[in-house]
């Protein structure tokens, strides 16, 4: 009981401060908001480009052309040779021969064409077509080195994939995720640097209180205790504006693009639950970067 009350105290104590130095507290709140709305943005961008580059890993594939003469024995083996690449995924490995190439041709084109007609025509003696093995790669950053590999493989005459979305699109994105991630850093580390600031003054403010408290012997972690938790009313509350500005700002982005971003070709993640996901991270980084920012710069002055 006399835990809780003391904690009580120190919350009513914490709420006193906000409201007694309001100019303060307000400066430290609207700097958290603005660097933890450019932070929200930060993470909706980065985690957009991260699906992106996950959806491309699961469609990009490269086709591997068998030699026409393979025999049976031979295109087993290949397929051997391919279960021993270790980013190539074992178990998407598929193998079409050319009478299964011809029959999907035939299905996936009009009667009466000259396709059409050149295709009925063949038979399994005159078909031109070459046998292929589809594979799908489990890091699209290795993927110019997988078909390197892939090249040198008995019986391979040619390898084949999109090499302008991977050699161009995919850095672009990796690139795009580091950026947002260390401007996420650098505004966390802004925001605890503001935050310090705040209490700091706030302790200057109190400073004949503090050491008269020091004074009469109360713990240091008691005195800590309030300021502690001012900086977490100060993260919380400077939350609460990015929280808003994500679930509402992203819902109205992904309605007015229906859900693609720049292109087609770039699907957004839906706003639920992502966005609460994201409005989590954001309350949990603005509690922890306002309380740990204030117990630091408290524990500071009481080693003076």
């Amino acid at each position: 009981m006399r835990a809780i009350r003391i904690f009580g105290r120190n919350i009513i104590s914490a709420i006193k401060s906000i409201f007694r130095n309001f100019s303060l507290s307000a400066a430290s709140i609207v700097c958290t908001t603005i660097t933890l709305v450019i932070v929200a943005l930060a993470m909706l961008l980065s985690a957009n480009v991260k699906q992106f580059t996950n959806d491309l890993e699961g469609t990009l594939t490269i086709i591997a052309y068998v030699d026409r003469n393979a025999t049976e024995e031979e295109i087993n083996t290949i397929k051997s040779k391919l279960l021993e690449i270790k980013n190539i995924k074992s178990d998407e490995i598929v193998y079409k021969s050319k009478e299964k190439i011809r029959e999907e041709t035939l299905k996936n084109t009009e009667k009466d064409t000259a396709l059409y007609n050149v295709m009925s025509a063949l038979t399994e003696k005159s078909n031109p077509l070459q046998a292929e093995y589809i594979v799908t790669v489990k890091d699209i950053e290795e993927m110019s080195a997988t078909v390197e590999t892939l090249k040198k493989v008995e019986n391979i005459t040619s390898v084949k994939y999109n090499d302008e979305v991977v050699d161009r699109m995919v850095p672009i994105f990796k690139t795009i995720e580091k950026i947002a991630l260390i401007i996420i850093i650098g505004l966390v580390a802004v925001t605890i640097f503001l935050i310090c600031n705040t209490i700091k003054l706030t302790i200057y403010a109190r400073k004949n209180e503090i050491d008269i408290m020091r004074l009469v012997g109360i713990s240091n972690f008691v005195i800590k205790l309030p300021f502690a938790i001012e900086g977490l009313f100060l993260g919380i509350i400077g939350s609460i504006a990015p929280i808003v500005v994500t679930i509402w700002g992203y819902t109205v982005v992904y309605d007015k693009f229906e859900g693609h971003l720049f292109t087609n070709f770039v699907t957004m993640l839906k706003p639920f639950p992502f966005t609460l996901y994201i409005s989590g991270i954001l309350l949990l980084i603005g509690a922890l970067v306002g309380m740990v920012g204030s117990y630091t710069t408290v524990r500071r002055h009481l080693k003076i």
